[in-house]
């Protein structure tokens, strides 16, 4: 395979990983400050809010061959 494709690939990812952290970290922020209108359901929300979270930290730490 060519390398000249590989860099674009990383920046892609690198750029969407770290897209992911702002929008999990924001879902986070709102879901922990609104915790008396959600209720029973902020752990629920807190968790989906996790899932982006981790996604971009895992397109972070991943290595592109």
């Amino acid at each position: 395979m060519s390398e000249e494709g590989s860099f674009g690939i990383a920046v892609a990812e690198k750029f969407f990983g770290f897209l992911l952290i702002i929008i999990g970290a924001l879902a986070m922020y709102y879901t922990l400050t609104s915790v008396d209108a959600l209720g029973t359901y902020t752990g629920f929300f807190g968790f989906l809010s996790l899932i982006p979270l981790l996604l971009g930290i895992l397109l972070l730490l991943a290595k592109t061959e």
